[in-house]
């Protein structure tokens, strides 16, 4: 038995999950695809390569996608692998540093179809209020070289050489069963997708554990393939609602409140700029529901805010 298992959540993956199996299962590790209701040929593109599959009827979420798949599997070293990253090397540097008792996680290098690294989004920080605050009032897109969206994005660090980090990116990122296990596994209220991966760094911080970066395993990623399927009104709705569950879990409750107001006038903002721009009211609706949502966490906690 291969001490390395390869988790892959798939939804609507048809036209990724091919190289992405090859590369995976020639690594020799045992990989189990668990697929969160696709609709097209995912499926049956699985079922062709020969690799275990869990074939859930509804989408149940990244977050419980993967402890299905973790519990189905029998090694001790667990990758996480995006059906849209290809590996281009073996994944053994990053089971041996996993193998180190203070390491939580560790993640490989990303990089574009051109080799390129994704600087920005390989490794970053955990966020801080400030910088979630500053993603929603969109200074982090207007300003992006200020120090605090600087220093989340880690866009001075060093990509060929192991460090120890906070954040490797969840599209291709490992850890111990025994770490898995102690932390409860991956918080399924982030649902759909989103913060899931944050929040399991964060946790494993808290219990004394480090991340750590391994460029000695690459993977060239294409990124975002199952979120650009999610219809723009849910993606919305979906991404400030993990947000604001990050938030309300792990900042005191003065910050996280603070941070609902940011998403408010943002979300304004977007949707004025939208209506303007698209001559539509489309952005009315998406961006209400944001308002609506941000408003019940603001007044009643995250406990009544509800997901509707």
């Amino acid at each position: 038995m291969s001490r390395a298992g390869i988790v892959i959540v798939t939804y609507n993956s048809e036209d990724e999950i091919g190289p992405c199996l090859a590369a995976a299962v020639a690594t020799g590790a045992e990989v189990m695809v668990v697929d969160n209701a696709s609709t097209d040929g995912t499926l049956a593109r699985v079922r062709q390569s020969g690799v275990a599959v869990i074939a859930n009827e509804v989408n149940r979420g990244f977050a419980a996608a993967v402890n299905q798949g973790i519990r189905e599997i029998r090694a001790d070293f667990i990758l996480l692998l995006n059906p849209d990253a290809v590996l281009k090397t073996g994944i053994e540097p990053l089971c041996e540093a996993c193998a180190i008792r203070e390491v939580g996680v560790a993640g490989g290098k990303l990089v574009d179809s051109t080799g390129a690294v994704q600087a920005g989004f390989n490794i970053r920080r955990l966020p801080t209020p400030t910088v979630l605050a500053f993603e929603a009032l969109l200074i982090n897109r207007i300003w992006p070289r200020n120090p605090a969206n600087w220093q989340y994005r880690c866009y001075g660090f060093n990509h060929d050489d192991p460090a120890k980090v906070e954040q490797p990116a969840g599209a291709l990122l490992m850890f111990r069963r025994e770490v898995w296990v102690e932390l409860g596994g991956f918080d399924e209220q982030f649902y759909p997708v989103w913060f899931e991966d944050v929040d399991f760094c964060k946790r494993l911080r808290d219990h004394g554990y480090y991340g750590y970066y391994q460029p000695l395993t690459v993977a060239v990623h294409q990124g975002g393939h199952s979120i650009r399927k999610i219809l723009l009104e849910k993606r919305q709705f979906y991404w400030y609602g993990s947000l604001l569950k990050y938030c309300f879990k792990h900042y005191q409750l003065g910050c996280a409140r603070v941070i609902c107001l940011a998403v408010i006038v943002g979300s304004l903002f977007r949707m004025v700029m939208g209506i303007a721009y698209q001559q539509s009211a489309k952005p009315l609706g998406i961006y209400g529901r944001v308002i609506r949502l941000s408003c019940r966490y603001l007044l009643y906690g995250p406990d009544k805010a509800g997901a509707s």
